[in-house]
């Protein structure tokens, strides 16, 4: 086998290899003074964290904090039959007495009554519990009910801590079977495409220490710039950073091993390398940071959270890929490869391989592709007919938790709004006629009045229809149209039409923006408005065709009723940001050849010497993206699986044919205003 080093003992001993060896020492350093010192991120998974500050549900849910008992919220047994019979006299006897048993439970001093549903199928008993803490006495609940009623008797426990413990335990541990899902994934694809035992190891340690660091910078962000972050926003993050910090480092082990066979020394080769690769390294990843942080103007805070954490994240990695990386891989000589071992003089095969060959079949035939790639985007983009966006709270979990099955079990029993009633809050003095008032509102079933202060009363409303339902929304917008100033309506319902309001906003206002800056870093990267018009308009619509896609899998496979609300603009961001990345890597390659190359050849040569590095690029942020799935919330199931039909699009398709295709068509004035034939 090769040594690991060059063969040269003062290459070995010189300034190189110090820096080289500093530079990674420092970064051990630097990620150890990470571990031991930063804190631990601020989370939150208040119902109400995806609304706007100033929406009215958000605002009803921060005066209900000022209200007597507002420390109370309760714990709801649902009591069935199995078969769905209704419940015989000794089975109600022993939900009676369970109800006595948990009055030690409970933080007031009432007695605790069942509510048995006309049909004697479903008893209900509210248990009420401190919110600060009620999450943590689930387990210990749901164990005494299960305990204490007899065979044949199910008993489920939601309700607002119920949900809360649930929402836990989903993510409980799912860091960590995502951590090790992603690294081996990459392990994986690293090992393919390198076809060395120990090179994929050196990328694969770098990017694992940069995703921890970012983790904990996310943590470090959250305690200082106070905002708040859950499961779905650390998994995002980590999975960005994994897969762009993976397709930096491919980018720059390609330049490296290109430049190896030029050079004698490895340290003049990754110099070399890293000059010509950083340009587009960093174009790429400032351009996914710029596009994160316009989610900073978005009305969500879960969207800005994400914006601020995924933009810190790719600062991260893209700091361990130029800097951490080349010290890493300069510590070792050429043997780093074998067995494919790169050598002075040895002629680049990729010169000549499959991708050079593809280029050639494409400029040769610009049209027939063009029409070909255009097409096949067209035909799956058609999956996208019918598309619904906005998920109900009970939709969005993969494997159904316990308060979501009491909740629906509920729901069949009692007045379809019974389980999570509508709240308004209204002045005291205006109580008795505001509650007139709803009773005459069509879609109310019931009013029962709530806590009060000296400045809110709380008026409980029961809707005649499910929570999600249009009905449900059309009665909101009329409580809300019919009630008089001063009068907020909130509640689970009205939290869903704030939000689906918020997220229209978001991408009314973002979507533009992106494209802007996406533009913007293009014309001045390639120095081209023509380019980057037509690079933005084939990542666009790499969108719309992985929307329509993804939108044909979920309704015939997952059988998901619809996408979640963030989920278009996540996907649109993600998507353009780094899809246009490996555009600009292909573009920036073959605006250097187009120096002296017409630009059928600058294309052909371009794709011939990326083609490899970026398909392989491309698989492994589809893959990475992939492994969302591995968390239970359909969400995050749904972004993954529009990325990776994205991103393998853009890889295979997009810019491997129809970019090339395109740019032959339209000839020297792709280059327009500024030809690099002209330097």
């Amino acid at each position: 086998m090769e040594s690991f080093d060059d063969g040269s003992k003062d290459q070995k001993r010189g300034p190189g290899l110090r820096a080289a060896i500093l530079v990674t020492l420092l970064f051990v350093l630097l990620s150890g003074a990470m571990f031991a010192l930063a804190p631990e991120a601020r989370e939150s998974n208040a119902p109400t964290a995806g609304l706007p500050d100033s929406a009215d549900s958000t605002t009803v849910a921060r005066l209900q904090q000022t209200l007597p008992s507002s420390d109370v919220s309760p714990a709801i047994v649902v009591v069935s039959r199995d078969g769905g019979k209704a419940l015989d006299g000794e089975e109600k006897q022993a939900v009676t007495d369970l109800a006595s048993k948990l009055e030690s439970v409970s933080v007031t001093d009432d007695a605790l009554k069942p509510v048995f549903s006309d049909d004697g199928k479903v008893a209900l008993l509210a248990v009420p519990l401190k919110q600060s803490t009620g999450a943590e006495k689930i387990d210990s609940l749901r164990s005494t009910v299960d305990r204490s009623l007899p065979d044949g008797v199910v008993a489920e426990v939601t309700g607002g801590p119920a949900f809360e413990s649930d929402l836990k335990d989903v993510f409980a541990g799912a860091d960590v079977r995502l951590l090790i899902s992603t690294a081996l994934v990459v392990a994986l694809l690293l090992l393919v495409t390198y076809r060395s035992p120990w090179l994929w190891l050196v990328p694969l340690v770098v990017v694992a220490v940069g995703d921890r660091v970012a983790a904990l910078a996310v943590a470090t962000a959250t305690q200082v710039f106070n905002y708040d972050v859950d499961g779905s926003t650390t998994g995002i993050t980590s999975v960005l950073v994994f897969g762009a910090g993976t397709n930096y480092a491919l980018l720059l082990i390609a330049r490296y091993r290109e430049e190896l066979r030029r050079h004698e020394s490895r340290f003049v080769a990754m110099r070399a390398a890293w000059r010509q690769a950083a340009p587009a390294i960093l174009a790429s990843s400032g351009t996914v940071t710029l596009a994160l942080l316009t989610l900073s103007f978005a009305d969500t805070p879960t969207n800005r959270a994400l914006g601020w954490s995924a933009a810190i994240g790719i600062v991260v990695a893209v700091i361990f890929g130029l800097i951490a990386l080349p010290a890493a891989m300069v510590l070792f000589g050429r043997g780093l490869f074998w067995p494919f071992v790169p050598r002075l003089g040895q002629k680049d095969p990729s010169r000549d391989g499959v991708w050079a060959r593809v280029g050639a079949a494409v400029v040769s035939r610009p049209k027939t592709f063009v029409a070909g790639s255009l097409a096949l985007l067209a035909i799956l983009a058609v999956g996208g007919s019918g598309l619904q966006v906005g998920l109900t709270q009970n939709e969005r979990f993969r494997e159904t938790p316990e308060s979501v099955l009491g909740q629906e079990t509920l729901a069949q029993a009692f007045p379809a709004g019974f389980a999570e009633p509508t709240v308004v809050l209204a002045k005291p003095d205006q109580a008795k006629a505001v509650i007139a008032d709803l009773e005459d509102v069509d879609g109310v079933s019931s009013v029962m009045p709530g806590p009060a202060s000296e400045k809110w009363a709380e008026l409980n409303v029961v809707l005649d229809s499910d929570r999600g339902s249009d009905r449900a929304a059309d009665t909101i917008d009329r409580l809300r149209a019919d009630l008089d100033d001063g009068v907020l309506v909130g509640g689970g319902d009205a939290q869903d039409l704030d939000a689906k309001a918020a997220a229209a906003h978001d991408r009314m206002l973002i979507f533009p923006l992106v494209l802007v800056i996406v533009m913007a870093i293009l014309v001045v990267l390639l120095r081209s408005i023509v380019a980057a018009v037509v690079l933005v308009l084939t990542v666009v619509a790499t969108y719309v065709t992985a929307m329509g896609a993804g939108w044909f899998v979920f309704t015939h496979f997952f059988d998901f009723p619809a996408l979640d609300l963030p989920v278009p603009l996540f996907a649109f961001i993600f998507l353009v940001a780094l899809g246009v990345d490996y555009n600009i890597f292909l573009a920036t390659r073959a605006r250097e050849e187009a120096a002296d190359k017409p630009i059928a050849g600058a294309m052909t040569t371009a794709l011939a010497v990326t083609g490899g590095v970026i398909t392989s690029a491309g698989i492994v942020l589809a893959a990475v993206f992939a492994v969302l799935g591995v968390l239970p919330l359909v969400t995050l199931t749904q972004i993954g699986v529009i990325v990776g039909i994205g991103v393998l699009l853009d890889t295979l398709v997009v810019r491997s044919l129809l970019v090339p295709a395109l740019a032959t068509l339209i000839g020297e004035r792709f280059w327009w205003p500024s030809h690099p034939g002209r330097r």
